[in-house]
């Protein structure tokens, strides 16, 4: 037993009992395989602030008698440090899920997740018509479920709770539809996250529409399957509060006679991953972040005078866009394009920035190429990039070598700038000894 206890330290679990485990701070217990059984070794659980339970058997208890609490048991529950639980590959019997759910009012969790289970059946969710809870995060993680279609009268008896919800995220589980009448349960609902699902341009606009999500402020859509710019930006046009939107790593295309307006809340921007080859237009117009990186932008020609951050690592950019459209920004990325010189009026401009970062690109190690980046280097940290991600892919004299090590003396880079003052001092020389 003392050996075991010793290896759990070593990986940073300390042994509770039976099957709970403890993180070394005592602050997370991970629990595996849920049982009659283990329901000793849960209780060592209690001090933990984070409580994970991972497998076991859930759909054995459906016909367990569950009655009301006794005060003893509600000053208990009451009396928990415990702020997040997590549910992780399980066979969860959403009838059970349904009478069990009601207890949490009783405790002060605030966020609840799933992770990889599989929700059988349907509950009976009148029991939780008027029940408050105070869960504030609700999380779905590659979970297997009913369709949503239809479940609204479940939300209606779940209402009283999900009024209040903050935040919530259904991630990797082939959601295809979000019905419009679901959104509208979600009075105060600040941010959604639906990454890597199977949504489609079509049902967007249902999803998103009149008095739903009314309180909305961060949309996360990152990975799904939609391609029209213009069909997203129609769909979105009534979440009014809308600061944040994710659209990364979805294969989108431009529409040429897109008049569309964002809302006028959107502050950050994520198209990167998304398969562009130029930049979509129109842009919300008070952006202060946008992310185009990792696709394949020949040329940025945009003027934003609101954005405080851009990226734009990543692309096939033969220049850099001109700083001047952009009054306001504090961090440039450039990293991995096609650039071979930074412009010598823009350095400068580029000194006051706060986060630039322009390595990995085919730089021409001319005296001016060379020189541009070796100021850059001089006026603004170029954090982990810097120096060795700088490299001169030409001339072939310095090809391969590290872009500060260059020489860029006046002698080298400009002869004339020397040779000549030196001409004329030996010619007035010559002239007074005449």
């Amino acid at each position: 037993m003392k050996a075991a206890a010793l290896l759990l330290l070593g990986l940073g679990l300390l042994e509770a009992e039976g099957r709970c485990f403890f993180s070394r701070t005592e602050e997370h217990c991970v629990c595996y395989n849920l049982s009659e059984e283990s329901v000793s070794s849960i209780i060592q659980c209690l001090p933990a602030s984070v409580v994970e339970f991972r497998g076991g058997e859930l759909e054995r208890y459906v016909a367990f008698p569950i009655g009301d609490l006794d005060p003893s048991t509600i000053e208990m529950l009451d009396s928990l440090v415990t702020k997040k639980i997590i549910f992780g590959d399980l066979l969860v019997p959403e009838i059970l899920l349904a009478r069990v759910l009601r207890f949490f009012s009783y405790t002060h969790v605030q966020e609840l997740v799933f992770e990889s289970c599989i929700f059988e059946g349907r509950g009976n969710w009148a029991e939780m018509a008027g029940q408050d809870l105070p869960i504030l995060s609700l999380q779905f993680h590659n979970v297997t479920s009913a369709p949503l279609t239809g479940r609204q009268q479940d939300l209606s008896s779940l209402s009283s709770w999900l009024e209040t919800l903050q935040e919530l995220a259904v991630t990797s589980s082939h959601v295809t539809s979000l019905p419009c009448g679901i959104g509208k349960v979600f009075r105060a609902l600040r941010s959604l996250d639906m990454a890597q699902n199977s949504l489609e341009d079509e049902q967007l606009m249902p999803a998103f529409c009149e008095g739903a999500f009314p309180q909305l402020q961060v949309l996360i859509l990152q990975r799904n399957n939609l391609t029209s710019y213009h069909n997203v930006c129609e769909s979105l046009q009534l979440l009014h509060e809308l600061q944040h939107l994710d659209l990364s790593q979805n294969k989108l295309m431009a529409d040429p006679s897109s008049s569309c307006q964002w809302p006028v809340a959107l502050r950050i921007f994520n198209l990167s991953s998304t398969g562009l080859d130029e930049v979509l237009l129109p842009l919300p117009p008070s952006l202060e972040v946008l992310d185009m990186s990792c696709n394949h932008l020949h040329a940025v020609d945009i003027s934003l005078s609101s954005l405080k951050k851009l990226f734009l690592s990543q692309n096939m950019l033969q220049a850099a866009p001109s700083i001047r459209n952009y009054p306001m920004l504090d961090t440039f990325h450039l990293d991995n394009n096609s650039i071979t010189e930074l412009p010598w009026d823009e350095v400068k401009l580029l000194g006051h920035l706060q986060d630039v970062a322009v390595a990995g690109n085919p730089y021409h190690c001319s005296c001016s190429g060379a020189g541009a980046v070796q100021v850059l280097a001089g006026l603004v940290h170029l954090g982990q990039g810097w120096p060795q991600g700088y490299t001169c892919h030409s001339p072939p004299r310095y090809q391969g070598r590290l872009v500060k090590d260059v020489p860029v003396s006046v002698l080298q880079c400009n002869s004339a700038a020397v040779i000549t003052p030196v001409c004329i001092a030996l010619a007035l020389l010559g002239v007074a000894g005449a």
